[in-house]
């Protein structure tokens, strides 16, 4: 899970930069129509809502922590716990598209507040990194969510790997959600990793409030409950909160196109059409996956609220279906199901090899 503006050249915090100018005329007409439906409108009064709603439901689970603390039933609060952080992270990552705010500043208040502060995430790296991702999707050399680490994604990747790193391309699709569970902290550790790399007064805010979070986050857990209360209360909601943003995020692009880095370039219609993935649902599938089910729309039009990109996803149809470009959509669990099924044919040809 794999917060996460993007189309364009990657900046080092915000994705407030306006949409890459098209190099054909496939895109042109779909951004007036968007444009004169005022779906690119901010909706100011729907985020401070949604950010109200969600400091309120944090502060009633740190209360219940501070009541429930003596008892194991505290333990029932840390899948809550979990659930609210995924709804936080999906706070910071549309701050950090700038749909909350036009204001750059305040965009990056909000991500530091969402990111740093409450999840001990650090805002710039993820904004570093998934404004590279939103540029080039699904482009092996150039998204950093399909280079090579623990998991590989095409077989020239996996191709001479040996040892444990062999066995973890080679039972990938297995392994994928049991190593969500150490997403929310591998993603910390990355934040941490990525201040050594800053400068000035930047790395003094973000590393300031990533302290602040570790200090609170202790504090709050040793202050409520008996230590080995506090250490499983730990591990539990940092497990379930990986596995949430996994399952956010793993549906968006996995097994969809993969661009030939010397083949045809494609526009920005198609770059970002042919390489995602939308996810069926009603209101429910809208707030587990924090609008990402949206994926197509979110790509094609980063700085858009939230609330709009149901709106617009009719539009988005209709002309991909005028210009005869595939449109992906499917339903949450298919979704999975292609996702594990490309990691599982990447993988093949090791398994092969050690028949």
């Amino acid at each position: 899970m794999s917060l996460t503006a993007e189309t364009g050249p990657p900046r080092p915090e915000s994705a407030a930069a306006p949409l890459p100018p098209e190099r054909g005329s496939e895109f042109t007409p779909l951004l007036r129509d968007i444009k004169e439906r005022g779906l690119l409108g901010r909706r100011t009064g729907w985020y401070a809502r949604t950010i109200l709603v969600n400091a309120l439901c944090l502060a009633a689970v740190v209360t219940g922590m501070a009541l429930l603390g003596g008892s194991w039933w505290v333990l029932a609060l840390a899948p809550v716990l979990s659930v609210l952080c995924a709804r936080t992270a999906f706070i910071g990552h549309d701050a950090g598209h700038a749909q909350i705010s036009d204001s750059r500043a305040a965009g990056r208040r909000i991500g530091l507040v969402h990111g740093n502060l409450l999840l001990g995430m650090s805002y710039a790296w993820w904004n570093d990194k998934h404004n590279r991702h939103h540029a080039n999707p699904n482009h092996i050399d150039k998204d950093p969510d399909v280079a090579a680490d623990v998991l590989v994604f095409t077989g020239e990747q996996a191709a001479g790997r040996t040892g444990f790193r062999g066995w973890l391309a080679r039972h990938q699709a297995w392994l994928f959600f049991p190593l969500t569970l150490l997403e929310g902290l591998a993603l910390k550790a990355s934040g941490v990793r990525h201040l050594r790399r800053m400068r000035g007064r930047e790395r003094l805010v973000e590393g300031a409030l990533l302290g602040a979070h570790a200090v609170l986050y202790l504090t709050l857990l040793l202050t409520t409950m008996p230590l080995a209360q506090a250490l499983l209360f730990a591990a539990l909601h940092q497990a379930l909160f990986g596995l949430h943003l996994g399952m956010a995020f793993a549906p968006n692009h996995k097994g969809m196109e993969m661009p030939d880095p010397e083949g045809e370039k494609w526009g920005h219609l198609r770059r970002q059409v042919l390489t995602s993935r939308n996810i069926r649902g009603g209101a429910l599938t809208d707030w587990f996956l924090g609008g990402l089910n949206y994926q197509i729309e979110h790509h094609l039009f980063p700085s858009m609220p939230r609330p709009h990109l149901r709106l617009a996803q009719s539009r988005v149809k209709a002309h991909c279906r005028d210009l005869g470009i595939p449109y992906a959509e499917t339903g949450l669990i298919d979704s999975y199901r292609q996702a594990l099924r490309h990691m599982h044919e990447v993988g093949e040809p090791l398994r092969a090899s050690t028949r």
